[in-house]
């Protein structure tokens, strides 16, 4: 096999609370080769933007930890490297957008200048330099107006511009992985096909993998070509997209895609969405066994009995289910 942009193995990042030590992601395997597109779905606190914040080292330590793993970027393992090396990769070769762009922009600063930061520190351009790239990527990612609007601050753009100068600042530095978490969570549909057709549209671009986190499985459909779905710290199926659309194999695969609406069939038969029943296990002690054990309707006393491998079922199709 060769080697991987990022291969993520065995990953535990856990956090020291007073309750006891929360296993955010606790054992996770991961692989994304150059230029694809890797979606990683599962519902809120399933350990997705823990496992992403891991790889670029966004981790507060402590009270967070790296139990155990690796994260090796082109062969090489991030979690040993010292900040001033990690401060080399970010933005350059690993860039990552946030899903609350109000949040990650400074409010006092413009945008133009928050973007020439970025390669100032890494391009090693001129204020000037910097501010005329700051426009040339303001402009790539289709703001109007890209000369006059890098002088202005973040609250005097929309959501959906706010998000493009997010994708802006990210690319500036033309990285080989964009990670892109919930980048389309507080827009509007409109607003989220835009920026979704955006990214694919850099992606091309640029030659980048993408690293999509998301709980929406039709983004997924529409923009990814592998699929890895986790729960509760865990993955707990991988497969080519049309793969794990067509034939899903965890019963936890199968039930988020039961939920997703479906506007044909609404229509035609006034269905009722199927909600999969109870609720995540506690990550501060979780269940012995496979963790979803509990929500699903096929388990068995053998569930129950030691965490099931993640099995390679078909080529590239991969599930951690003993069923």
């Amino acid at each position: 096999m060769s080697e991987a942009l990022l291969d993520i193995r065995d990953l535990k990042t856990w956090f020291a609370t007073d309750g006891g030590v929360v296993r955010a992601v606790d054992g996770v395997d991961l692989r994304i080769e150059r230029g694809e597109t890797v979606g990683v779905v599962g519902e809120s606190g399933c350990g997705k933007t823990v496992t992403a914040r891991s790889v670029l080292k966004l981790i507060d330590m402590p009270p967070g930890r790296f139990a155990g793993g690796q994260i090796l970027w082109q062969g090489r393992d991030l979690i040993p490297l010292p900040a001033t090396e990690m401060d080399k990769i970010r933005s350059k070769e690993i860039a990552i957008v946030f899903q609350e762009p109000m949040t990650s922009l400074n409010p006092v600063y413009t945008v133009g200048d928050q973007i020439a930061e970025v390669l100032r520190e890494h391009e090693n351009l001129s204020r000037r330099q910097a501010i005329e790239r700051a426009v040339e990527m303001l402009a790539l990612v289709h703001i109007p107006n890209p000369k006059k609007r890098v002088h202005d601050y973040p609250h005097q753009f929309s959501g959906g511009m706010r998000q493009r100068v997010m994708i802006a600042m990210a690319l500036s530095c033309r990285p080989k992985l964009l990670i892109a978490d919930e980048p389309t969570t507080a827009l509007d549909v409109t607003i989220q096909a835009q920026i979704l057709e955006l990214m694919q549209e850099m992606k091309d671009k640029f030659g980048m993998a993408i690293m999509l986190i998301t709980h929406a499985m039709g983004v997924v459909a529409e923009t990814c070509q592998r699929v890895v779905v986790m729960y509760a710290g865990k993955v707990v199926e991988e497969a080519p997209v049309e793969a794990l659309f067509g034939n899903p194999r965890h019963p936890y695969t199968q039930g988020l895609i039961r939920s997703i609406p479906r506007v044909d069939r609404a229509a035609a038969h006034k269905e009722r969405l199927e909600a999969i029943p109870g609720t995540v296990p506690s990550l501060l002690d979780p269940p012995p066994g496979c963790r979803f054990a509990q929500r699903c309707k096929s388990a068995r006393d053998i569930c129950t009995q030691g965490i099931p491998p993640l099995k390679e079922v078909t080529p590239g199709h991969f599930v951690r289910c003993v069923l």
